[in-house]
C-alpha cells in the first residue's frame, strides 16, 4: 500500500483514478491544481504523485520541477492526455518516473504505479 497523490484538475480524472487504485489498497489525497499540491505534497509526504500535465495556473512540467527541487526523491507519474513525444522527453528529462496516457484504463495504470513504486525502469 502506498500514498498516492493525484493531480488533475479534471474531477473526472481523479475519480477513475481513485476507483482504480484504492481497491489495490494505496491511500489516495487529490490536489486539483499545481499549487495545491506541492502544499499537499509537502503536508502528506506521499510516496508516489500521479500528475497531469494541463492544469490552471501552473502547468505540469512547472509542477514536476518544483516537486523535484523540494524532493529530489519524489517519484513522479505523468498522466495525461498529451501525448505528443516532445511531452513525454520533457517530462523524463525533468525527472517523472512514468507516464501514462487519457483515457485512464486499469492494467496500465496499475502497472505505471507499480514500476514508479518499485524504482524499476519502464
Amino acid at each position: 500500500m502506498a500514498k498516492i497523490l493525484l493531480v488533475d484538475d479534471s474531477a473526472m480524472s481523479r475519480r477513475i483514478l481513485r476507483r482504480i487504485l484504492e481497491p489495490a489498497g494505496h491511500l489516495i489525497c487529490e490536489a486539483d491544481d499545481g499549487l495545491v499540491a506541492l502544499e499537499r505534497y509537502m503536508l502528506e509526504q506521499p510516496d508516489l504523485v500521479l500528475l497531469d500535465m494541463t492544469m490552471r495556473g501552473m502547468h505540469g512540467l512547472e509542477v514536476l520541477g518544483q516537486l523535484r527541487t523540494l524532493d529530489p526523491r519524489a517519484r513522479v507519474v505523468v498522466a495525461t492526455a498529451d501525448i505528443q513525444q516532445s511531452t513525454r522527453t520533457l517530462a523524463e528529462a525533468a525527472g517523472s518516473s512514468g507516464f501514462i496516457s487519457k483515457p485512464f484504463t486499469s492494467d496500465p495504470v496499475r502497472s505505471a504505479v507499480d514500476l514508479a513504486l518499485t524504482g524499476a525502469a519502464q
